[in-house]
């Protein structure tokens, strides 16, 4: 994936690296040789401030090194990417150095995705590439000592993650707490494992569907979570529909099933799992949950070789369906019903889930 890729309308986009080839009047003129580190900024750069210039974008980090690759729920180390990312600025930095290129500005690039805290504030008296990877390792990563469910919300609220009223209430109505594994820092924005080759996604990531979600999770509609896990976004779709609605989590394993009532049992959502207008099941999430069709919004929590023909008939017309779909390489699809039947997709990002299949191919390695 390339920058080009990266839409601007992309609040928490994933971290690139890029070579920017600006080439202004007086440089084509006088062919000096212009090279600058860019370091990243919370902001950009007001249009006053920047010269007009052509620019060409040649993105160099291949996609099997992309950010997005450890988002979503995937089980990858983010750690092991960090160092990674690291050593592939340095030496590009070196080989720009004894290059004799037209190269006015190498574009240190870090667009909000998986790692926000690199943008945390404006980086400033570093010296040199080596520095500058020192300070990116030590803030790469922040955001971890984050204690309480109501900052973990409005850290994703600062970055532009969570940007409605409604999912912010939500996701701090439901603690995260509940749903992770003891001993587990809870509101740290990475996927966490809950055993049987499954995980509960990235904080993000929650937000990021909540939002995409959310005109159609208004009180009186049906949501169906496919891959419920430990049940958390199932609890906040039950109370974004409210009472009146219906909220349906379909898991195909049964200890996950049981551990995700207990959870939900001690959230906020628990009344209305009582009074059965939210629901947890064991069955082959691929095949929805036809009982409660059709559904205004319906969620998959794991990656799709392609979208199921069974979740498209029970995603009632005008609703929509939120899907990561790929093996290797994955996006995050967002499907719409039209009132006459008929469906739009549209990738909103490339992202890193496990695999949506069956019980038995899941704990094969069991």
């Amino acid at each position: 994936m390339n920058l080009t890729q990266i839409s601007p309308s992309l609040r928490y986009c994933a971290p690139s690296i890029g070579l920017y080839f600006n080439t202004p009047s007086s440089l084509r003129r006088h062919r000096h040789r212009h090279r600058r580190l860019r370091l990243p900024t919370a902001l950009p750069p007001t249009t006053s401030s920047v010269p007009k210039t052509t620019t060409t974008i040649i993105s160099f980090l291949p996609r099997f090194l992309n950010p997005h690759f450890v988002t979503g729920n995937c089980l990858l180390s983010r750690m092991e990417f960090q160092g990674i990312l690291i050593r592939v600025v340095c030496v590009v930095y070196s080989i720009l150095v004894y290059f004799p290129w037209d190269v006015q500005s190498f574009h240190y690039d870090i667009r909000r995705h998986t790692c926000p805290g690199v943008l945390d504030g404006q980086v400033s008296s570093l010296n040199g590439p080596a520095s500058e990877a020192v300070e990116i390792d030590k803030r790469f990563w922040s955001g971890s000592g984050i204690g309480t469910n109501k900052e973990m919300v409005e850290n994703l609220q600062n970055y532009g993650v969570v940007r409605s009223k409604k999912v912010s209430e939500v996701m701090e109505s439901v603690d995260r707490a509940f749903f992770v594994p003891d001993g587990v820092p809870p509101y740290v924005d990475t996927p966490v494992p809950i055993g049987y080759n499954a995980t509960i996604s990235a904080p993000h990531m929650h937000a990021t569907c909540l939002q995409l979600l959310e005109k159609h999770l208004q009180p009186g509609m049906r949501a169906l979570d496919v891959g419920s896990g430990t049940g958390y976004l199932t609890a906040c779709f039950a109370l974004m529909v409210g009472p009146e609605g219906r909220a349906v989590g379909v898991e195909h394993i049964p200890e996950l099933v049981a551990s995700s009532i207990k959870n939900i049992e001690k959230s906020a959502a628990a009344p209305l799992l009582k009074e059965g207008s939210l629901s947890v099941h064991v069955g082959d999430g691929r095949q929805g949950w036809a009982e409660c069709a059709p559904y205004d919004a319906i969620h998959v929590g794991a990656a799709a070789a392609e979208i199921p023909p069974a979740l498209i008939d029970q995603l009632k017309p005008g609703g929509r369906m939120v899907i990561p779909v790929g093996n290797i390489f994955q996006d995050l699809k967002v499907v719409d019903k039209d009132t006459d039947g008929s469906i739009n997709i549209h990738d909103e990002t490339s992202v890193r889930y496990v695999p949506l299949t069956s019980r038995e191919a899941q704990l094969g390695d069991n």
